[in-house]
């Protein structure tokens, strides 16, 4: 019975195993090109069902042009796809058994090569109705950088050398990533920016009229950063090695891989940067009826950072008019940061008295993880009948802590750790009315809590004690919800408009744990938005924008316990700084004649409770170098009005091919009116800046990019500083068929990026310079595989790369 048994059991495990095995069979060929006869890697080959309407299975060609499929038995349209070639189709094949298809040779589609943008030929600039949009792969200047570089290239935008970011001067900036707040800016967007590699990012939108569509923080307007990503069937993608002087490595890569309904993303980037930069500040402090005392203050930073960033993703095309997008970003970064702070101290005869040396060996560890999912359904097939639903998850932590010595001796210990959580939830609806117009509204929340540590200890003969009046907990809460909706159209084809009301309602929660006091805020604010557009004929037109935007305060700013970053300088946050509001106007002008370009506009600002840092003497005292100085607080506070007037243009001139040429300039006045504890805080400031960038095709197809810069002088009401010009310069090379591109860059070539200050006071005058990072050389070397400088547009209608939005209506 049991050998009975066993014969069955075989007898069907064959049988089961034998129609398995005829369950799939597999289609073989070999790809190349028709003209040259020589194999085509990374081929897309896909087998499409008519019975199920949908493609069953793909693959890619190795690096000898061959391919291998299992499929099960069928009938199949077979198509073969290679960029910038002609597809080649074979309906209705039917398989019932192993097949080799042989050869399958492809024709260069010259249609396809003419419509096909080349980065290395597309303009820096792009200007648009309602923004400009710089392309980041024409810039020989940023390769091997980081997305600070970039910022700090695009026109209307500047990076002074703390890595602040300011647009048309105003430093309150949002900044988005492929249209919505991201963990890759992280809980300091200054550090995070440093570390997001350039190589990385397509292009960068500046947006100084946002529609009610975007969020109303950021009076100055929005930048948003879009990622390179691309749709093409099969496996594509670009790696990049940079090195450089002072000490940099880097290593970073964006890979896709789509087939059949799936696409996967990757865009991940590792560096190592060392950036030695130096200070110096000279004092003199008023000491009533006694001589003034002189100190001078040297201080020598050696930073060392080191950091990894990832986005990870996968879109799922549900059907031709839906898809969803789940993607994960991680990024880590470690940070050594030695400042050694010499201070010297001088009678009124500048005869040294007294030096002391202060050593501040900072460690710090960043690490942000974000969750996102994306839904997209257009309706009737039209791109502009669409809903979009959004989640996305972010949780951030950062840890500083350091052993401060004083002359030698171990004086303080120093520890900040901090972690946020940010939840956004988002609802987009638009409408196409007609042909020419458009409905559309929205909701989103932004849920966000941030709990600050801040410890602070002294040693006292070995034993390290707990300064309670400085160390504290401070838990804040801000909850945003909005609504928003507008409409636009066109008329005659010539006159567009587009109307929108967003009401944001927020809440605020300030727990300071350490004294047991809390405090909540509430506002509600309603943001209208205005935009005009006008055609005056096809190379000319004009727009109008207005726009009400809110600056709230920082968990940083409303801190009430003062962190120090020197014995004698602390900064303290102000718990009762209110919102700041603005009403903005932009009138622009766009004229394309001949070979150039012209885009113009003048801006008005008004803004109530303006946020302004003053200095103030605490009334307290400390010894450094024996000498008993006064204690400085810096702290913001709401000072009545601030109005921002300005001018800029950018000009683009493409006399040939070969060469390329365009300018900016951004000039404007801001005017601040304010009495605070009875001093006069007003300042009436003129300041300016101005960018060129020039690129010339040298003979055996180098490229020579120079790029000048200049920010011209400013003042405030204590502060006043030089200005600033600084030069880079940079070469590239492409090799092997465009496949790999060589480049070096010198940043700012004659060490020049310094900031130079003057702070007056009623009780001292400061003069102080300041230099971030010194000249650097890089050499980047960047290889691409099934890219060839080329993108495409997907079957969607956008360009690879992220959304594109144009001015709606």
């Amino acid at each position: 019975m049991f050998r009975k048994t066993t014969y069955l059991l075989l007898l069907l495990f064959l049988c089961f195993a034998s129609g398995f095995a005829q369950n799939e069979i597999t289609v073989s060929g070999t790809v190349l090109d028709a003209d040259g006869d020589y194999p085509l890697e990374y081929a897309t080959i896909s087998l499409f069902s008519k019975k199920e309407n949908k493609t069953i299975t793909g693959g890619i060609t190795d690096p000898k042009g061959v391919f291998e499929i299992d499929v099960a038995p069928g009938t199949y349209d077979v198509k073969v796809e290679y960029l910038s070639y002609k597809t080649k189709t074979y309906e209705n094949k039917t398989f019932t058994q192993d097949i080799n298809l042989g050869t399958v040779s492809l024709m260069l589609n010259l249609e396809a090569l003419d419509a096909v943008e080349v980065i290395a030929e597309k303009t820096t600039v792009e200007i648009k109705l309602d923004k400009k949009i710089y392309n980041v792969g024409s810039d020989l200047t940023v390769r091997g950088g980081t997305v600070s570089d970039v910022l700090d290239n695009v026109p209307s935008v500047s990076v002074d050398v703390e890595g602040n970011v300011a647009l048309r001067g105003n430093d309150n900036v949002t900044i988005l990533i492929n249209g919505k707040p991201s963990g890759l800016v992280g809980l300091n967007s200054t550090d995070a920016l440093r570390q997001l590699p350039a190589e990385s990012i397509e292009r960068v939108e500046v947006i100084t009229s946002p529609s009610a569509r975007y969020d109303a923080e950021g009076t100055a307007g929005i930048l948003n950063i879009i990622l390179r990503r691309s749709k093409l069937q099969g496996f594509n993608g670009a790696v990049t090695l940079n090195a450089g002087d002072p000490t940099q490595l880097g290593a970073s890569g964006n890979i896709n891989y789509r087939t059949g309904d799936f696409n996967f993303f990757n865009t991940s980037g590792y560096s190592y940067r060392e950036s030695p930069g130096n200070a110096t500040t000279n004092t003199e402090y008023f000491n009533g009826d006694d001589p003034s005392t002189f100190f001078k203050e040297s201080r020598i930073f050696d930073r060392e950072r080191k950091g990894f960033n990832t986005n990870l993703g996968v879109e799922w095309y549900i059907n031709e008019t839906t898809s969803v997008v789940a993607s994960f970003v991680y990024r880590d970064s470690d940070q050594n940061n030695n400042n050694t702070n010499t201070i010297q101290e001088f009678d009124s005869n500048r005869n040294l008295i007294n030096q002391s040396l202060r050593l501040d060996p900072e460690e710090e560890t960043d690490a942000t993880r974000q969750y996102a999912v994306n839904y997209d359904k257009q309706f009737d097939g039209n791109s502009q009948h669409r809903l979009t639903i959004d989640f996305q998850y972010e949780d951030n932590g950062e840890e500083e802590q350091s052993i401060i010595a004083q002359d030698g001796d171990a004086a303080e210990r120093v520890k900040t750790i901090e972690n946020q959580d940010e939840i956004l939830l988002q609802l987009d609806y638009t409408r196409p009315i007609g042909e020419k117009s458009s409905f559309e509204f929205g909701y989103r929340g932004n849920f966000e809590e941030t709990d600050t540590d801040y410890t602070l200890e002294f040693n006292e003969d070995g034993t390290y004690i707990l300064d309670n009046d400085v160390s504290n907990n401070l838990i804040f809460r801000q909850y945003v919800n909005a609504l928003y909706t507008q409409f636009g159209s066109k008329v005659k084809d010539k006159f567009s408009y587009l109307f929108g009301l967003r009401m944001e309602q927020s809440r605020v929660t300030i727990n300071q744990i350490t004294t047991n006091d809390l405090q909540r805020k509430n506002y509600t604010g309603l943001f209208p938005t205005v935009n005009f557009g006008y055609e005056i004929s096809e190379k000319q037109s004009l727009t109008l924008g207005y726009n009400r935007r809110i600056r709230r305060p920082r968990s940083r700013y409303i801190n009430p316990f003062p962190s120090r970053s020197s014995a004698t300088n602390i900064f303290q946050g102000n718990p009762d700084l209110d919102p700041s509001y603005s009403n903005s106007f932009d009138f622009g002008y766009l004229n394309r004649f001949g070979k150039m370009t012209l885009n113009s506009s003048i801006y008005y600002q008004r803004a109530t409770d303006v946020f302004t840092f003053v200095s103030l003497d605490t009334g307290e005292t400390t010894i450094v170098g024996g000498t008993e100085v006064p204690i400085i607080r810096r702290s913001p506070i709401n000072l009545a009005t601030n109005d921002r007037y300005g001018f800029e243009f950018t000009l683009t001139y493409r006399p040939s091919k070969k060469w390329n040429l365009n300018g900016n300039l951004n000039l404007f006045k801001s005017v601040t009116e304010g009495i605070y504890e009875g001093t006069d805080f007003g300042a009436d400031n003129f300041s300016w800046f101005a960018r060129i960038n020039n690129k010339y095709t040298l003979p055996g197809n180098i490229d020579w990019q120079t790029r000048l810069f200049y920010r011209g002088a400013s003042e405030d009401a204590q502060s006043t500083q030089e200005g600033i010009l600084s030069t880079d310069l940079a070469f590239s090379k492409d090799l092997w068929d465009s496949k790999a591109s060589i480049a070096l860059n010198v940043s700012d070539v004659f060490n020049s990026r310094k900031r130079q200050s003057t702070t007056t006071t009623d009780t001292f005058i400061n003069e102080s310079e300041f230099q971030w990072r010194q000249r650097s050389f890089n050499v980047t070397f960047t290889y691409r595989f099934n890219q060839q400088k080329k993108r495409q547009k997907d079957g969607r209608g956008n360009s690879a790369g992220g959304d594109d939005f144009d001015f709606e209506g």
